[in-house]
Formats: C-alpha cells, sequence, structure tokens
C-alpha cells in the first residue's frame, strides 16, 4: 500500500480536523480562532505519527498528559493549507470525517484571508466549527462564543 492512502486511512480512524476559540482581548473581536489536524495514538505507537510527520514534512508530534497519548499535530494555516488540505483533496477521507474536512477547508481558507478578524466572519466560523467533531470536547460554548461577539 502506498504511504499516502495509509496515512489517509490512519487519519480516518484517528486523525481530527478541529477548530479552539480562545477568549484575546487584545483583538478587535475578542475572540482567537485557531484551526488545527490531529492524529492521536499511545505511547507504543509513536513512531507512526513520527512517519506520518515525516511525509507530510510539517507540525510536531507532542505527548499529551490529558489522554495520556501522543499528537501529531499541525497549527499553522499556511502548513494546513499548503501541505494537509491537498493531500485530502487528492486522497478522500470515506467516514464521516469527510464532511468535517469540507467544513475544516471552508475555514482554513477564510481564516488565511483573515476574515476571521471580521464579526460577521468570525461569526460563520463559530457555527461552522461547532457543527463539526460532535463528540469532541470544548472549552467554550458556541452561545458564549457568539455572545462575547454580539457586544
Amino acid at each position: 500500500m502506498e504511504i499516502e492512502s495509509y496515512v489517509t486511512g490512519f487519519a480516518d480512524g484517528e486523525g481530527c480536523f478541529t477548530v479552539s476559540f480562545s477568549k484575546r482581548a487584545k483583538l478587535k473581536t475578542g475572540i482567537e480562532v485557531r484551526p488545527s489536524f490531529s492524529i492521536s495514538q499511545n505511547r507504543k505507537s509513536k513512531a507512526v505519527l513520527e512517519e506520518i510527520q515525516k511525509y507530510f514534512g510539517c507540525g510536531f508530534v507532542r505527548f499529551s498528559r490529558g489522554d495520556q497519548t501522543y499528537k501529531y499535530e499541525v497549527r499553522s494555516v499556511s502548513e494546513l493549507k499548503q501541505k494537509i488540505l491537498p493531500h485530502f483533496e487528492k486522497y478522500p477521507l470515506k467516514t464521516v470525517k469527510k464532511q468535517d474536512f469540507i467544513i475544516f477547508k471552508e475555514i482554513v481558507s477564510l481564516v488565511s484571508e483573515n476574515k476571521h478578524r471580521s464579526s460577521n466572519y468570525l461569526k460563520d466560523i463559530i457555527e461552522k466549527s461547532y457543527s463539526m467533531n460532535g463528540s469532541g470536547k470544548r472549552k467554550y460554548k458556541k452561545e458564549e462564543l457568539l455572545k462575547l461577539l454580539a457586544r
């Protein structure tokens, strides 16, 4: 099996496209937007994450104390746009993550165009991101972020 298909299959099972938010008083909107792609594995499988990192040529592998796993993660918007998105466009996902990827791709595009600095676009980004990863944990409720934006 070629590495490209392996990476997509692996991400279909263990990967996550997510957009997190942080409150930042210094920003005009008061909210920072951080899209990221990650794959998690237990300690014994750290080497496969390092292979995936090498394949993409970006991101980092780190230990997550919260769930005691290693994570391969890409947070750079330019690396997401130039390396991660093109891979999954060429080698598409097969599970429900395919829909998350489509939304994620839209959000990365908006962020790379600095549209997240506008309240109108940021509201759309928040709405879209909360429609992804239904089982994911969030620091802030969607309503809390939208309320902060409405000020």
